[in-house]
């Protein structure tokens, strides 16, 4: 099986929709943050091993402590999915923390803090520009 092929696709999708279910509902450890989400997985095409990509929402320590959860619940998760799945192989899990989010709201929120800087920049401008003009023509005439 090759990594893009159409099987390849409906099993890794399978396994996500799985996992994230596993994650949400599934586990009683009180490290594994409920605001946790899979992004993204993908099976190998010999069915060996999976990595699984997972966004956290809250502090580096909160990361650090569901990440260290989930490495621990691996055993439990996987014995799920092979219980849920039907699958030749059941995956070892490798959990890949992804702070992809976190930077694009970062980079957003830095993004606004520039153009609220130019425009108030290019009202002090306009104000200086108006200013100029209206000292001008008393300058001229004298």
């Amino acid at each position: 099986m090759r990594k893009n092929s159409v099987k390849n696709r409906k099993i890794n999708d399978e396994v996500h929709r799985v996992l994230a279910e596993i994650i949400r509902g599934g586990i009683k450890d009180p490290r594994i943050s409920p605001m946790t989400s899979v992004l993204q997985v993908e099976v190998a095409p010999d069915l060996k091993t999976c990595k699984a990509w997972v966004s956290v929402y809250g502090d580096d320590q909160k990361k650090k402590e569901t990440m260290e959860g989930l490495a621990s619940a691996s055993g439990f998760i996987r014995g799920e999915l092979a219980r849920r799945v039907n699958l030749r192989n059941t995956p070892m899990l490798k959990f890949i923390l992804d702070d992809s989010i976190a930077y694009g709201v970062e980079m957003s929120r830095r993004i606004d803090e520039v153009r609220a800087a130019d425009k108030k920049a290019e009202e002090e401008r306009e104000e200086s520009e108006e200013l100029m003009e209206m000292e001008e023509p008393e300058g001229s005439e004298e």
